[in-house]
């Protein structure tokens, strides 16, 4: 595959992916701009190994660097935008529908240790294995299990996520 031919098909790619991995960096942050700050640094990253990535599964690995370089992002402290010449192009949805339970997901995962959201959004949203999220993030299974059922002990004794549950479940 020649460079042109690569370019192309990285751009079909990411207009393609573009939201669900957004998404994915979105459960990490809990802020949209930072996640396309991390998204967009993470594709920087990964353009260069295309050809690579392309042969395998894509949408894992790019969630993986995702958590991977979120991390490094909070054990650095770094907190800097990395401003861009293009604003990406926006959804036509509604991005007011159903604002109050993003807002409560948010301040629930927001209260989960940094690791323990990493490992959620790994194993729920991008559906890896226990072994794959551990491989990913460099710590072992028993990690991934440890870190699982603390993060999901603290959600479920989350008062407000619990009232937010019980009111829709009455819907």
């Amino acid at each position: 595959m020649d460079e042109t031919e690569t370019v192309s098909d990285f751009e079909a790619y990411v207009a393609v992916a573009w939201p669900r991995l957004l998404r994915s960096a979105w459960l990490l942050t809990g802020d949209w701009h930072r996640a396309e700050d991390l998204l967009q640094t993470v594709l920087t990253r990964v353009y260069g190994r295309w050809p690579r990535v392309r042969a395998g599964v894509p949408d894992a690995y790019l969630r993986t660097v995702l958590a991977t370089t979120w991390l490094n992002w909070w054990r650095r402290r770094w907190r800097d935008e990395v401003p861009t010449e293009q604003v990406p192009d926006r959804s036509d949805a509604d991005p007011h529908a159903d604002a109050d339970i993003r807002d409560v997901v948010r301040a629930a995962l927001r209260g989960l240790p940094h690791q323990q959201r990493a490992v959620l959004m790994l194993r729920y949203h991008a559906d890896l294995t226990e072994a794959a999220t551990a491989q990913a993030l460099g710590i072992s299974r028993g990690t991934v299990k440890s870190y699982t059922a603390r993060a999901l002990a603290t959600l479920r004794a989350d008062p407000t996520l619990r009232a937010l549950l019980t009111e829709e479940a009455t819907r």
